[in-house]
């Protein structure tokens, strides 16, 4: 029988059958058996009935005693009274609750065998299982698939029980064959015969076969993702480039006007992109560091390397402020250099007019008689350097010789957005940076066709930034300490969550508590920053705060990245658990950017432990590549990156947290195999092709 066989053609799933299978997106034979189980139970034993709650879930097995449905007001709800089966007088007794699950009154009655898995809450005397999962046991199922074993446990839908599946997929891996099932990988990788490894997945003999058949069919799903990033990799490289590095005149004269040392890790990441634009392929790299740690600088050495070569840079940031904030740095390293910077937004260029047209004919003519490699020197009013948000894709009169596209907080842009800006160009190279640290895990799968730099170190002289979650009746104690650092002659951050209140969410919000932030630091001047603000208003407040005429400033997250004013050293988040982790660490990062010792305050009345949890971390660290791994753990990756922008595919068994190692291996066996033949054409790896085509169609580059 084929992988690839329909569901709909086999005798022994029916059409009603097909139909539901179909719906739960289980369309050929392939289809189920890769519906693995979300957890296996030991039947062959079952956890004693508990004395005392849990937060561990447990698994229970028992006669029902009663069943019936309660009713408390408007709410109903189904009550199992579980006694264990072979139990006497003095045995234990569980309360079993589900709520508004109308269809359990059908399936479940006294006198019926209950499997119960769930964790155990203490309600006044009683110990009670609340909505949790359960599977009704038939007469006479010592020697099945469904007791006495590990049995495997599915995700299952309406009109698809647990029970249903495991017997399908059962039927359905006893009319699989070996030859009909090759390995999808190579043996050096992992040698566990392939069908063997889905049978122990789903009906193992042992947790020992168990852990051997999720390494093999792990590998095998990282196998295939790894595949398609060597290959798309090994394709960008064989792309013609051209070299945008030619003299190191301007980078050399920006750092030796620098007040301070460049780190190590700048250093090693300004040589290897060095080394990228000065060879003839197009340079794909990310620069990857925490908050604070110079990767702004790094990118401007890059752009000045684009520049002395002949050639133009941009930069696309994601919002107008941080665009402008760009602008304003470049501008004042790049004056005395006789470099031209220009801004390009939505709302406004730079200001001396819109940016000229410029001379494509005379680019075009230079391209067609072989000249582009070092064009002529642009002229006097042409920029040299262009900084701006999405404006960049819309405008086609921008650029001439796009020699560097660099993309600023790359997350927050599109695959195709990324693709516009370098299409602008001709074989422009391509630099993405993010400030927010990413997992290694992820950087291999989402990461994997670009070359890595990462600034793991921060500049010296930075000031100490001490993190406390306070409780929110704290606030007026906050309001004090804040209003004796202002006294002092320092500038603070106040951040909410919401712009304005909503009816929907009990969330504090900007623009309401402003006025009160105005009265609790009277008289030191105030002012209110948001998604909302008019552009120019926008800037003005930015400008004040940056010459320190405003003290604090009241703020949502459009904060949040590239804001540097050297003399905030305080900043408090109210209503702190409504933000991730990684987002709080990015907030976090606009203090403790001077001289200072810094302070962040995370307000809080959340009494929730995973939300108080979340928020130690940040008490415990400031290290990004750590907060990241927990924001991870907590959130998992494609709410970590944005779903719609991560490129992530779905994950039928992996797990991008706990199988990093797997991962690795998967991409060295992987990238060998693509060096070797990156076409596969030789006859052992034409198996491999169809990892190709069954991997999820997913854009794993983030560059193109």
């Amino acid at each position: 029988m084929r992988w690839d066989t329909p569901l709909k053609d086999l005798p022994w799933v029916g059409p009603q059958r097909s139909r539901q299978l179909t719906r739960f997106g289980l369309q050929t034979l392939g289809d189920l058996v890769s519906h693995y189980p979300k957890r296996w139970e030991d039947r062959t034993r079952f956890d004693r009935f508990p004395q005392q709650e849990s937060d561990t879930p447990i698994c229970v097995c028992g006669l029902v005693q009663t069943a019936a449905v309660q009713r408390r007001g408007r709410a109903r709800n189904f009550e199992v009274r579980l006694v264990e089966e072979h139990g006497d007088a003095l045995s234990g007794q569980l309360t079993i609750r589900w709520y508004n699950l109308y269809w359990i009154e059908k399936v479940v009655a006294a006198g019926v065998r209950l499997v119960v898995y769930g964790k155990p809450k203490r309600r006044g005397r009683q110990i009670v299982f609340e909505q949790p999962e359960f599977e009704v046991l038939e007469e006479d199922e010592s020697d099945s698939i469904h007791l006495q074993r590990i049995v495997p446990i599915h995700r299952a839908t309406e009109g698809l029980s647990t029970r249903m599946l495991r017997w399908l997929i059962s039927e359905a891996l006893l009319r699989l064959t070996d030859p009909s099932l090759p390995s999808l990988i190579p043996a050096s990788l992992n040698d566990t015969p392939r069908l063997e490894a889905l049978r122990q997945i789903h009906f193992p003999d042992s947790f020992e076969a168990l852990r051997k058949a999720r390494t093999h069919l792990v590998l095998t799903e990282f196998f295939g993702m790894q595949l398609c990033i060597a290959q798309r990799r090994a394709q960008q490289q064989a792309e013609p480039g051209l070299c945008h590095a030619t003299s190191t005149s301007l980078l050399d004269r920006l750092h030796q006007s620098l007040p301070f040392p460049l780190t190590t890790a700048q250093l090693r990441s300004i040589r290897e992109i060095q080394n990228d634009m000065a060879s003839e392929r197009s340079m794909n790299r990310l620069l990857h560091g925490d908050v604070g740690a110079g990767k702004t600088l790094v990118a401007l050495s890059a752009m000045l390397l684009a520049v002395d070569a002949g050639f133009q840079a941009a930069l696309m940031a994601p919002t107008q402020i941080l665009a402008e904030q760009h602008y304003l740095q470049f501008q004042r390293l790049c004056a005395p250099l006789g470099i031209r910077v220009a801004l390009r937004t939505g709302n406004r260029r730079e200001e001396s007019g819109p940016l000229p047209l410029f001379d494509h004919d005379r680019w075009q003519h230079a391209i067609a008689s072989g000249n582009a490699d070092r064009p002529a020197a642009p002229p006097s009013e042409q920029p040299d350097i262009i900084v701006g948000t999405h404006a960049l894709l819309h405008d086609s009169t921008l650029f001439s010789r796009l020699g560097l596209a660099v993309i600023d907080e790359q997350h927050k842009f599109g695959v195709l957005q990324r693709a516009t800006l370098r299409a602008q160009g001709r074989f422009p190279d391509m630099l993405v940076m993010t400030a927010t640290p990413i997992p290694r895990t992820l950087t291999m799968s989402l990461y994997g066709d670009l070359d890595v730099s990462i600034l793991d170190e921060l500049p010296k002289g930075r000031g100490k930034i001490i993190t406390g979650v306070r409780d929110s009746a704290k606030l007026p104690d906050a309001a004090k300490f804040i209003q004796q650092h202002l006294e002092a002659g320092r500038q603070a951050y106040i951040v909410y969550p919401l712009i304005d209140a909503s009816e929907k969410t009990e969330a504090k919000a900007a623009a309401a508590e402003f006025e009160k932030w105005q009265q609790l630091l009277s008289p030191m001047p105030c002012a209110l920053l948001h998604g909302r603000t008019p552009s120019e208003e926008k800037e003005a407040i930015m400008e004040q705060f940056r010459l320190g005429q405003t003290k604090a400033l009241v703020a949502t997250t459009v904060i949040e990245v590239g804001i540097d004013v050297p003399n905030a050293t305080v900043m408090l988040i109210e209503d702190a658990e409504r933000f991730g982790l990684a987002q709080l660490h990015q907030l976090r990062g606009r203090v403790g950017r001077g001289v200072h010792k810094s302070y962040c305050i995370l307000l809080t009345a959340a009494k929730e432990p995973e939300a108080l949890h979340k928020l130690q971390v940040l008490e415990q660290t400031s290290n990004g590549f750590d907060i990241a791994e927990a924001d991870w753990e907590l959130r998992g990756p494609g709410d970590l990156l944005g779903t719609a922008q991560s490129g992530l595919p779905p994950l039928r068994i992996g797990n991008l947290t706990k199988d990093a190692a797997l991962m690795q291996q998967a991409r060295e066996a992987a990238f060998v195999v693509i060096q070797k033949d990156p076409d596969l054409a030789a006859p052992e790896h034409q198996i491999f092709r169809s990892l190709l085509t069954t991997t999820p169609a997913t854009d794993f580059s983030q560059v193109s």
